[in-house]
């Protein structure tokens, strides 16, 4: 553990506190309304969205790779949804067989995986056919001259929040196979401009492409 990532665990509730009064909560709170069956959230960092879940979810499953966020994070859990199960792991690298979510949650943590094609192709691999990926990130602005901004400041948010304020996350979602059905543009609350430009939404998993029988094959089953 290095002691930036535990500075950032202990202050990050503090540094999100305005931002959440502001709208954000109420963003978390009308997205994972819709979260329905066996559910997924990844970078489940301090526990925010916990309080946010409905009746309707009937498994919750959250991983978080940070060691200090996962001890906050359990501390959470075992305080308000005690059947939850938490787990370290990466976005990248998800210990879960494939097809084993109804539904997968990102808050805000596209912005930081390692390798953010990887960690989308693994949300697509563990969702059931027809599964939904419910989001809330922070992206890259479709205005150039505010992304040339954001590619200045990046530097600044990667030291202080620990994540890249300018991705193309939007389209990396349709990239790795996910079908959009719902995208709002907005912006995250009192935030600097660098960060503020935000997508709210869901894409649908794929169904697996039906593989074709050799025509070898064919006649042998004749």
């Amino acid at each position: 553990m290095t002691l930036r990532a535990g500075f950032f665990a202990l202050t990050y509730d503090r540094q999100m506190a305005g931002t959440e009064k502001a709208g954000l909560r109420a963003f978390r709170e009308s997205l994972l309304a819709r979260a329905t069956g066996h559910v997924l959230e990844i970078g489940g960092g301090t526990g925010a969205n916990l309080p946010c879940y409905g009746p309707a979810v009937e498994s919750l499953t959250m991983t978080e790779p940070q060691p200090p966020m996962l001890r906050r994070l359990r501390q959470r859990v075992r305080e308000q949804v005690p059947a939850a199960k938490v787990l370290r792991a990466p976005a990248e690298d998800l210990p879960f067989d494939d097809h084993t979510f109804d539904v997968a949650v990102s808050t805000l943590v596209l912005c930081g995986v390692d390798d953010q094609p990887r960690a989308l192709r693994e949300l697509r691999r563990v969702l059931r056919p027809g599964g939904q990926l419910l989001f809330i990130e922070h992206v890259r602005s479709d205005d150039p001259g505010r992304a040339r901004f954001q590619d200045r400041m990046n530097w600044l948010n990667r030291l202080v929040v620990c994540c890249d304020c300018n991705r193309p996350t939007l389209a990396s979602i349709k990239e790795a196979g996910f079908t959009l059905t719902q995208v709002e543009h907005t912006a995250l609350p009192k935030a600097p401009k660098f960060v503020s430009p935000t997508i709210i939404g869901s894409a649908t998993a794929p169904a697996p492409v039906p593989s074709t029988p050799s025509p070898l094959t064919a006649q042998n089953r004749s």
